[in-house]
């Protein structure tokens, strides 16, 4: 893991979150490389506890977002029980864990390129408010650093999405905000951005009051 490079895309989300622009602004394949991952998606949690898709890669092959897309279908998932636990999830080989614990995901999963996946919840205190995920399409634990670094990234990454208003999350305003993937499947915008204003100004105060930083 290049350590400058590593520093200026930490260095690139905190700029971005004080100059209010959107997590657009940072590349999923760079963050996804630079991590030693193939692919990352970031999902926010709606008031009815589904997962929306806010940021992923571009690419052709689309592996993080039909991953996602895979376990939003299925309601399994390493993604959904970051977000029920609050505890990263670490799949190191999908085609050699034990079917019983994931019976729908990890039939559907063995069949994809995909082979280890990390979910980091994002906390917002102790309420997990979304995950960010990584995937790989070799299998192997990933080291104590990679779990370690991408954790720190899920960090400044919610701190980024604290500062970015509700209306640029759910349009992508401006190209400075992602755009919601599912809103047409669970049709929860309304619901979502007022749940999103409640959230933002609750974890600003805080961010104040604790003077902290990613």
């Amino acid at each position: 893991m290049p350590g400058a490079e590593w520093e200026m895309l930490l260095d690139r989300l905190r700029r971005a979150a004080r100059t209010g622009q959107g997590l657009n602004g940072v590349s999923p394949g760079t963050a996804a490389r630079l991590l030693g991952h193939d692919a990352m998606t970031l999902c926010l949690a709606t008031p009815r506890g589904h997962l929306e898709l806010l940021w992923s890669d571009d690419a052709a092959d689309r592996l993080g977002p039909a991953m996602d897309d895979v376990q939003y279908t299925l309601g399994e998932g390493p993604t959904l029980e970051a977000l029920r636990t609050g505890r990263t999830v670490t799949e190191p080989d999908l085609r050699n864990a034990p079917v019983g614990r994931r019976p729908q995901f990890l039939p559907t999963a063995a069949r994809t390129d995909v082979r280890t996946v990390v979910a980091v919840p994002l906390l917002l205190g102790v309420v997990p408010v979304g995950v960010l995920t990584a995937y790989r399409t070799r299998p192997g634990a990933p080291s104590a650093q990679q779990v370690a670094a991408t954790d720190r990234f899920a960090r400044a990454a919610l701190h980024l999405l604290l500062c970015t208003s509700p209306a640029r999350l759910l349009t992508g305003e401006h190209g400075a905000g992602p755009v919601l993937h599912r809103a047409e499947v669970h049709q929860a915008t309304g619901v979502l951005a007022v749940q999103l204003r409640v959230a933002v100004d609750q974890a600003l105060l805080r961010l104040r009051a604790d003077n902290g930083s990613p």
